[in-house]
């Protein structure tokens, strides 16, 4: 219900806005919200040519194609004239985002269609783990653990297998991954839903668990740094680490208290200093690397880990392939059938992601986003927040709502301030510790058709907020001298 609205109330501002921009405002066309595409320069005027400035009439009159640049500052987009059927058209500045139409294009050709690659490869791969009884015994090993955290989900429940799997791709950056194990928990606890269309108890804590996006290594993050020359581009993982793995027990703590979970229980403390002196050692042992040694490590952990789970899986298989036999399948068939499942998923979500991008893209094309992110910026400068911290601020708004968005943010970010500024860093770190909370929504609960998300969006909305303040304090901790 919350979602929805909040789906509705994207939408009715941003035409209301659109629509008082076009007449009171300096928009010439809303073309662009309904047509243009990401990076197009924006018509922003219309003129007849004698009504231009002398120099400009000229300097179009003698171009060859009738067009004229103007090169302003580097931190300002140039503006072009275009001479056209006896009018100049006036380009400035680039579009934001997709617009609607091509947002629904783009959903469906390079979100759902990879992503169904994607649930279709490993939703086969986990079709084995559970014939083959290896999620069972994963389950049955973390059974004492997750019944804390879990207590409505039964002891050795498939759920297990499937959230650690999700939680260790995401630990360990593998997105491609993570996503398709996540939607198989959901689905495996939507069996123990006893209310089909409303998040239960045990739902709600996967989904704010995951919000906090605890990653090991963060590839993506550093392979930005690292295009952009930064002098150490794996300096932010450490940050990143710990940003996350607050963020990650605020999650837990925050939906613990909501649903009297006992956080007294010995099994969960042993559990954390596990969890706390394995990422303490990693680092120690990285931290002990030279340039060189840290890029070729960081660059191999996440695709090393991913090979031996594919590999851990198939010869599992093979060597039980007797309750195969007993189901009366072959390895191969059954990896085609979870395949198949993994396809009818992506089916079933796409209506979900593309309601939820085609609102974004409305949203950051009406000017709101912009605004929004100008007045807190504006308000946070003014209570005395440096400015290196309110320029990467805009990359933690547009975060929850767009990947794409909030990295394009970053890259800019680092280009604009440099990739070794405060700035740069803690963009880069807003980008690691937190999850697309709105697509993440749209795609879990869509998976299974839950309407109703009680308390889902409010708490992950708050860790993530919890996430941005403890990045700024970390990455003041570390890089402000």
């Amino acid at each position: 219900m919350v979602l929805s609205r909040f789906w509705l109330a994207i939408f009715i501002s941003s035409i209301a806005f659109v629509i008082f921009s076009l007449f009171f405002g300096n928009t010439y066309t809303i073309d662009f919200v309904l047509n243009g595409k990401k990076d197009d320069p924006i018509l922003i005027s219309e003129k007849y040519i004698q009504d231009l400035p002398t120099y400009i009439k000229d300097s179009i009159e003698k171009a060859p194609d009738k067009t004229m640049v103007i090169n302003r500052d580097n931190l300002n987009l140039d503006t072009t004239y275009v001479y056209s059927s006896k009018t100049v058209k006036i380009y400035s500045g680039k579009q934001k985002s997709d617009g609607l139409l091509p947002t629904c294009k783009v959903s469906l050709f390079d979100i759902i269609l990879p992503l169904m690659a994607y649930l279709a490869f490993f939703c086969g791969l986990m079709e084995l783990l559970i014939i083959s009884g290896a999620s069972e015994k994963l389950a049955r090993r973390l059974s004492p653990l997750f019944s804390k955290i879990f207590p409505s989900v039964p002891k050795n429940h498939e759920s297990i297998s499937y959230m650690t799997l999700n939680f260790a791709a995401n630990f360990l950056g593998l997105d491609s991954a993570a996503t398709p194990f996540g939607l198989k928990a959901m689905e495996s606890l939507q069996e123990l839903n006893p209310e089909k269309d409303k998040a239960s108890d045990a739902q709600i804590m996967f989904m704010c668990l995951h919000a906090a996006g605890l990653t090991l290594i963060p590839t993506s993050i550093i392979g930005y740094r690292a295009a952009a020359n930064a002098a150490n581009p794996a300096d932010v993982m450490l940050p990143c680490i710990i940003t996350s793995f607050i963020g990650t027990i605020a999650a837990m703590i925050i939906v613990g208290i909501r649903q009297k979970i006992n956080f007294k229980s010995a099994t969960l403390l042993v559990a954390l200093m596990t969890i706390i002196s394995a990422i303490c050692g990693l680092l120690f042992y990285i931290n002990r690397l030279d340039l060189i040694e840290k890029n070729f490590f960081t660059a191999n952990l996440s695709g090393l880990m991913l090979i031996i789970i594919i590999g851990f899986t198939l010869v599992f298989s093979f060597i039980y392939e007797k309750k195969f036999v007993e189901k009366n399948t072959t390895i191969f068939d059954t990896f085609v059938n979870g395949a198949r499942n993994g396809l009818t998923t992506g089916v079933t979500i796409f209506p979900y992601v593309m309601g939820m991008l085609v609102a974004i893209s409305f949203f950051r094309n009406s000017g709101l986003f912009e605004i929004m992110s100008n007045g807190i910026s504006f308000a946070f400068s003014n209570i005395g927040v440096s400015k290196e911290i309110t320029d990467s601020l805009p990359v933690a708004m547009l975060r929850p709502f767009s990947s794409s968005g909030s990295r394009g943010f970053m890259i800019d970010a680092m280009n604009t301030f440099g990739v070794d500024s405060l700035t740069g860093r803690l963009s880069s770190i807003f980008q690691c510790s937190a999850e697309t909370t709105f697509y993440v929504i749209a795609v879990y609960f869509g998976s299974v058709k839950i309407k109703n998300t009680r308390y889902t969006l409010g708490t992950m909305l708050l860790v993530d907020l919890i996430c941005v303040i403890t990045a700024i304090f970390v990455a003041s901790w570390f890089f402000v001298k």
